[in-house]
């Protein structure tokens, strides 16, 4: 049996979360055990693109963070003993993953478009093009730079995102 299942992180968790010292990995590993916790069926492997290049390290949070067994990288399991897990699950946390497990490919492209709808669903709720939502992209800047009074917009935005950071440095400039 396949399962999908998608879990969006919104602006107010990243904030929450980076507010409480939590990195965006770690965020990230709480959320995979979660979707992990929830799947209705044990499988015998899951494949992780790790954003972390320790792939390890990566593999090891989500396997903290979930009550199930897991073995990473066939180097070390990990278990919760108050659960009791007897089934193990083969955890594969690789950096960039996605170039190289077609389900991870798939699950990419999963949640790539479901972030493009979010971002389109967003821009037309505030009426303001947001472009991409992408730190890189000039049009999301623009968008971001010239609406930072606009409390719609400023309800979707990542307080503790560099490009905001950078972004709000630049006003402060403007006016000096």
């Amino acid at each position: 049996m396949d399962e999908v299942k998608v879990y969006k992180i919104t602006n107010d968790e990243i904030n929450r979360a980076m507010a409480g010292g939590v990195s965006l990995n770690g965020l990230e590993a709480l959320n995979f055990a979660r979707l992990i916790d929830a799947l209705v069926v044990t499988p015998k492997k899951i494949f992780l693109d790790s954003p972390d290049v320790i792939e390890d390290k990566f593999g090891i949070r989500v396997c903290l963070f979930s009550r199930r067994t897991m073995s990473v990288n066939d180097t070390k399991t990990l278990s919760n003993p108050v659960i009791g897990n007897t089934e193990t699950i083969k955890l594969i946390s690789e950096h960039k993953a996605d170039a190289k497990y077609p389900v991870v490919s798939g699950a990419s492209i999963i949640a790539k478009v479901t972030r493009d709808n979010e971002i389109d669903r967003i821009s037309d709720e505030i009426g303001i093009d947001l472009g991409s939502g992408y730190p890189s992209d000039s049009d999301t800047i623009n968008a971001i730079k010239a609406n930072l009074d606009n409390e719609k917009l400023l309800a979707y935005v990542r307080n503790r995102w560099k490009t905001m950071e950078l972004i709000r440095q630049s006003k402060i400039e403007e006016y000096m």
